[in-house]
């Protein structure tokens, strides 16, 4: 077979098996659609298809095609990541700073000083730590991965419980929005080449300027050809990151974060973000799936994950209930929040992608930071559920 026809191959495989799972095993109330496609990413990879049926897995995916679908797989991130940066609403957060401050604090660092301790032991041993990582890289990249809130998925967690627009889900979005500005900026960090230094803080220069004339130009545009010129702004600042040593993920965050939301429909935002899910953005699960690997030992990636999912949870829970007792919150308020936030999935594994592509992470830190996520998001709608319906109970009985 040709190219072209082991890529439409693998493009059936990618988009028949994950909805087979999620609509005959009806997995939709502990794993959306989104999840079981980045398991299914996991098991068509080489650690489990691969090593089952290693002949087939080679012929199927080989070099062209993985190719083929890192370039589909790559266009899709950057569209999502940009679609989340034009997303944040920072003006809520600045209207209510107090309460925004201390909660996004608390929820961004408890979780990074317990993820960080995890990630200092895991550096004790061959393996775990990727060939170009300095500790401190390593430690801080682990550490802030078990931070990592994922601002898409929440949000489509929260349309399912039905509280996006309520005052509880907006204030929500709020504290995850900062964190999502926090988590970027210490990649950036992470990512700082002493090498490019001269690049990077070229690129900085030269972003902040054309952002001045790139806003001043959308503001004058029609909505219809905005969308056009923020596809040619996000290329732009992705190619022009990834030549200056950062990542063209961090370049495409900020091609959004300085857009806003208000010079798009939001319908047509929730659709142009539902179809990026559903049509392109399997195969970036798939590919991440393919970077799997599980050499140091299944039952060593299965303990490190479990490690990390410790430290992410409890983190983010301590921080939470910290907030609350200092701002003096409602009973279960602090719970049901603190879940929420915790739901990982879509950009731990954007972040931890960049990790892997920099030499930051091993593939065996990225397969168990990639199972934290999957089980941090699958834990989410279960837990919360019931404590919604007990919190509003309570509020039927007050009444």
């Amino acid at each position: 077979m040709n190219t072209t026809e082991l890529f439409l191959i693998a493009m059936l495989i990618i988009v028949t098996i994950p909805y087979l799972i999620w609509r005959i095993g009806n997995t939709d109330y502990y794993a959306p659609l989104v999840v079981v496609q980045i398991i299914a990413g996991i098991l068509l990879g080489p650690g489990i298809l691969g090593a089952a049926f290693p002949e087939y897995y080679q012929f199927v995916f080989n070099t062209q095609v993985i190719q083929s679908l890192n370039g589909v797989a790559w266009w899709a991130v950057m569209l999502f990541v940009m679609i989340a940066g034009i997303e944040l609403d920072l003006k809520k957060a600045w209207e209510h700073r107090r309460e925004s401050s201390i909660t996004a604090g608390l929820a961004l660092g408890t979780p990074l000083i317990f993820g960080c301790v995890a990630a200092a032991g895991m550096a004790t041993y061959a393996g775990w730590m990727g060939p170009h990582a300095k500790t401190w890289q390593f430690i801080l990249g682990v550490g802030m991965a078990c931070a990592v809130t994922a601002l898409p998925i929440l949000i489509l967690l929260m349309e399912k419980l039905e509280i996006l627009r309520q005052p509880i889900g907006q204030r929500i979005l709020r504290y995850a929005s900062l964190d999502d500005i926090a988590i970027w900026g210490v990649l950036a960090v992470i990512l700082l080449d002493w090498t490019r230094v001269g690049r990077q803080v070229g690129f900085l220069l030269m972003f902040s300027v054309a952002t001045v004339v790139f806003r001043k130009v959308m503001v004058k545009l029609q909505e219809r050809d905005r969308w056009y010129v923020s596809l040619i702004w996000l290329a732009a600042c992705s190619f022009a990151a990834d030549w200056s040593g950062l990542h063209f993920m961090v370049g495409a965050f900020l091609s959004g974060a300085v857009m806003d939301a208000r010079w798009f429909n939001q319908e047509k935002m929730d659709l142009l973000r539902h179809h990026v899910l559903l049509v392109i953005m399997p195969v970036f699960f798939l590919s991440t799936g393919l970077r799997t690997n599980w050499e140091v030992g299944g039952t060593a990636v299965f303990v490190a994950a479990t490690v990390l999912l410790l430290a992410s949870v409890s983190g983010k829970l301590a921080g939470i209930h910290l907030a609350g007792k200092i701002l003096k919150w409602g009973p279960g308020e602090a719970s049901i929040i603190g879940w929420l936030l915790q739901t990982k999935a879509l950009i731990l594994i954007i972040f931890v992608n960049i990790l892997l592509d920099k030499g930051i992470v091993t593939s065996e830190t990225f397969t168990a930071l990639l199972l934290m996520a999957i089980a941090s998001t699958m834990m989410t709608v279960p837990v919360v559920y019931p404590m919604l319906w007990g919190m509003n109970g309570m509020l039927c009985r007050a009444k």
